[in-house]
């Protein structure tokens, strides 16, 4: 099923990206809900994130590999680490905001800004 898919128009790059989105919204849930959950004590709140990691990583480790372009994938180790830092960004603000009910700052944006900036410098005469 999967090399079906990734036979699919501009599946080497849409696929990989869309497993990180959905990687990093498990790995936000992880790292942050139990800021939201304040009756969990620490060991929970450890626990917790631990058992939210293992679905991140589940997705996240095809992700690199369908995308590397070792596998047939279109990204270079280094363009998937920064695809990936974009895409965490993009999710973390969605859930800082819904979530977390906090709004992000100007410079925080303008930091946001920056390292979107990144992602195109490193996605400049990728060549393939």
């Amino acid at each position: 099923m999967v090399a079906s898919l990734m036979a699919l128009p501009g599946a080497r790059w849409l696929v990989p990206a869309l497993l990180l989105v959905v990687s990093n919204i498990f790995m936000t849930y992880a790292w942050y809900y139990h800021l939201k959950a304040k009756s969990w004590t620490l060991v929970v709140a450890i626990l917790a994130s631990w058992g939210i990691a293992f679905f991140e990583y589940c997705v996240q480790v095809p992700a690199n590999r369908l995308g590397h372009v070792s596998n047939g994938g279109a990204f270079t180790a280094p363009q998937l680490k920064i695809m990936q830092e974009a895409i965490t960004l993009i999710v973390f603000t969605g859930f800082t905001i819904m979530v977390l009910k906090e709004k992000p700052r100007v410079n925080d944006y303008a930091a946001m800004g920056l390292i979107m900036l990144a992602v195109v410098v490193s996605m400049m005469g990728r060549g393939k």
